[in-house]
């Protein structure tokens, strides 16, 4: 892996994870169409990728990360948990779905749905929460078994809670903000455990290369965080699953 190589996919990390349209379906393509192969070095800068967009999180959100929050918190990790056993059981089966065509068979399918709670589904009132401190422990483990979706690659750990929260009643704000700090467990679980699968994978990497990715992927999340709401204070999520489907159609084409 080069440094262009890092940099391009650092800012697809930063850029696609906390959006609804699968960070690691992107990956997936990017490394495809880059010839890089999915060894276990740059498995290893995934994880490190991975990791720096979990600190993007932490630093726009700081005042969530305090024990004055611990109901939120408690709330978060109640609809982490459901991912974490299903995850758990399953992860042989899983990893053999990641394949190009499956990635971009559940862009399309994801978009549709997207399409489909945004025309019947959404309907922001008095009733509607407008902040994520106000989720109640249901909603938030019905967030939590949606999100078990997004272990089929291509769906995204982001659109399926999102869309989670937005059927039981969240606005648009506070499903994507809910989504980011519930990718905090998920993802430093995820991270954990990969560092230690494959720790001594980095005495063989390009530490200039990790680092890199490292940066770059920090920085594009840290402002695709605060792009993102502001996107959503003016437009839906139509944008999106009108995105998801044409993505898909047109890898489908390529690959097929």
């Amino acid at each position: 892996m080069t440094i262009l190589d890092s940099i391009i996919l650092g800012a697809i990390e930063g850029f696609t994870e906390f959006l609804p349209i699968s960070s690691t379906g992107h990956l997936i393509v990017a490394s495809e169409l880059l010839g890089l192969e999915q060894n276990t070095i740059n498995k290893a800068y995934e994880v490190i990728i991975q990791f720096s967009a979990i600190l993007a999180v932490i630093f726009n959100y700081k005042d969530k990360f305090t024990l004055k929050k611990i109901d939120l918190w408690t709330k978060v990790f109640i609809a982490f948990l459901p991912l974490a056993i299903i995850g758990f059981i399953f992860s042989s089966q899983i990893k053999e779905l990641f394949s190009v065509q499956i990635v971009a068979i559940m862009f399309i399918i994801g978009g549709i749905i997207f399409l489909i709670v945004e025309k019947f589904f959404i309907h922001e009132d008095e009733k509607t929460i407008y902040e994520v401190e106000a989720i109640s422990f249901k909603q938030s483990l019905i967030i939590g078994f949606a999100q078990i979706f997004a272990l089929i690659p291509g769906t995204s750990r982001a659109g399926s809670t999102i869309i989670g929260a937005l059927l039981v009643g969240l606005s648009r704000k506070a499903s994507a903000e809910f989504s980011f700090l519930l990718a905090f467990p998920v993802m430093g679980a995820v991270s954990a455990y990969d560092l230690l699968k494959h720790y001594r994978d980095f005495s063989e990497a390009n530490l200039i290369v990790l680092g890199v990715g490292f940066v770059t992927s920090f920085i594009v999340a840290y402002l695709s965080i605060k792009l993102f709401l502001k996107f959503l204070e003016k437009f839906t999520f139509v944008f999106f699953g009108v995105y998801r489907i044409i993505f898909g159609v047109v890898l489908l084409l390529i690959f097929n």
